[in-house]
């Protein structure tokens, strides 16, 4: 709850792009959740993710709305990409928190582009999730190209761009994991922009705290399948 405090300042939009894999939707849900938990501000959470069949946040709406987040989303018809509507109006409410997901990639990207004045505003922070065992993080070049994609389409200005460590390589992960991908992604990143903050599972977090200074949110898994073991 430190770190969201810090974060907040004076913004109320928060946008969270990433590749598939990247453990954006994880990030959004618990950063929802904490400022639902702050209790300050009504929440609103965009899932912008329209054309991805797996991992989409929606599927665990009921569990966020029982936190007393207002859930938002548009039903698909097969794979036909439908804006969400009230995104804009809710953007420029400064009573309220919002929280987009925005779907991988720059096909996902493309759908906020309408909303390029207010994500650019001082009220905003754009986040883009890294993970150093996913390829298109792998190395700055990956990173350059996947990121300029998105950037172009979403009209997003690189200034206003944050950057979030979340190395990962899904429920087996270890702390070691953890400091070892957090240490390659320095290593990666650190003479373009800076990392603003990293995550990790809440089960590893006091492990991982006595080996890490750098501002670290601990995140619950949400996104848990049958078939995941």
């Amino acid at each position: 709850m430190e770190l969201i405090n810090q974060i907040l300042m004076d913004k109320s939009n928060f946008i969270f792009l990433g590749e598939a894999g990247s453990g954006k939707s994880e990030i959004a849900i618990n950063f929802a959740k904490q400022l639902s938990d702050l209790g300050t501000k009504a929440v609103h959470f965009f899932d912008m993710d329209m054309t991805k069949p797996l991992f989409r946040s929606r599927d665990v709406k009921l569990p966020l709305e029982h936190m007393g987040i207002t859930f938002h989303y548009e039903e698909q018809f097969m794979d036909a990409p439908t804006l969400i509507g009230g995104v804009n109006r809710l953007l420029k409410d400064k009573n309220a928190y919002v929280v987009l997901d925005v779907g991988g990639d720059q096909i996902g990207a493309r759908s906020i582009g309408g909303f390029q004045a207010m994500l650019n505003s001082e009220h905003t922070i754009v986040y883009y999730v890294l993970n150093a065992y996913r390829p298109w993080s792998h190395d700055i070049k990956h990173i350059d190209e996947t990121l300029g994609d998105i950037l172009l389409v979403s009209h997003i200005h690189l200034k206003h761009l944050h950057l979030v460590n979340n190395p990962n390589i899904g429920a087996d992960t270890t702390a070691q994991d953890f400091l070892e991908g957090s240490q390659r992604m320095r290593e990666t990143i650190a003479p373009y922009k800076p990392i603003d903050f990293s995550c990790v599972r809440l089960d590893l977090y006091e492990e991982v705290k006595a080996h890490f200074n750098e501002p670290l949110m601990p995140i619950e898994l949400h996104l848990t399948y049958p078939w995941i073991n």
